[in-house]
């Protein structure tokens, strides 16, 4: 089993800037791939950016690209999301997501292990 504790969100005006953080206790392995999804009042959970324990290239929703940027600490097994260049439309609830394997996936059902949530509200 992982757990998964998020942090970091709040209230902050567009074109600010916030840095969200997911830290991941497990009982045995460390997670693998892990990634924010984020789902807005009356919309559909959508993903938003993963990365692997593994290296490599992380992957981004085309809707962030250049404006969000994830991270990961393995040795605090956490993973953090700077979230530059905010837009009213980024407001949501923002979820952290994990999978004991790598491997990345835009799909939630992907994901076995999910943070209650943190919320993100951009005002215009």
């Amino acid at each position: 089993q992982v757990q998964l504790v998020e942090s970091g969100g709040g209230l902050v005006q567009a074109g600010g800037s916030l840095r969200l953080s997911c830290a991941a206790s497990a009982d045995t392995s460390s997670p693998g791939a892990m990634g924010w999804f984020r789902q807005a009042p009356g919309k559909e959970r959508e993903f938003v950016a993963g990365i692997n324990r593994s290296g490599g290239t992380p992957y981004y929703a085309d809707s962030v690209k250049g404006r969000f940027t994830i991270s990961r600490d393995n040795a605090k097994n956490t993973v953090y999301l700077q979230m530059n260049s905010l837009k009213h439309e980024d407001t949501a609830v923002y979820s952290c997501a994990a999978r004991l394997l790598n491997g990345l996936s835009s799909s939630p059902q992907f994901y076995p292990f999910w943070g209650q949530g943190t919320q993100v509200t951009v005002s215009s």
